[in-house]
């Protein structure tokens, strides 16, 4: 069976980075592969030290790769979580922000290794399904004044209770 797995870049915390991941989603670590002792790759890691780590986290492959620091995240790339309610999204957002991560605008974050993710609620997804231009026009109105998401308020403007 042919699948994608995702593969992030990291300088150096790749397994730091996998563990972090795993804790915050529930998932796990499954495979981690070295440098070979004499390092003959461009990139500037020591030989013997951490190359690729193979994780998986709410049911998707990813793989983490200590590439050095020529290869930064940026926005162009996030990952987008569509959690249950506002109480996972809380918990994610707190996780991912902690020790260095930093809030962005729409629901929006950086992670502490720069990585940028979305979280949204199941609901307001659905909201976005729904074919309601209008709700949904009043709900991106009201999500435009917020960094972390509030879905009650969000569903408010897309209903039409929202000043």
């Amino acid at each position: 069976m042919t699948n994608i797995a995702p593969c992030l870049c990291f300088d150096g915390q790749a397994e730091e980075a996998a563990h972090f991941y795993a804790s915050v989603f529930g998932g796990s670590v499954d495979h981690v592969s070295y440098y070979p002792q004499e390092n003959l790759s461009p990139s500037p890691a020591a030989g013997g030290s951490v190359l690729l780590v193979e994780f998986t986290l709410l049911g998707q492959r990813y793989q983490a790769l200590n590439g050095g620091p020529q290869f930064p995240f940026t926005e162009a790339v996030s990952l987008s979580v569509a959690c249950q309610d506002q109480a996972e999204l809380d918990r994610y957002y707190d996780a991912l922000t902690a020790d260095g991560g930093s809030p962005a605008p729409c629901g929006w974050l950086k992670d502490k290794y720069g990585l940028s993710w979305q979280l949204v609620t199941e609901g307001i997804m659905a909201n976005y399904h729904s074919g309601d231009q209008a709700g949904i026009d009043r709900m991106i109105k009201v999500m435009m004044t917020m960094q972390k998401l509030d879905t009650a308020a969000m569903q408010a403007a897309f209903d039409g209770d929202a000043a």
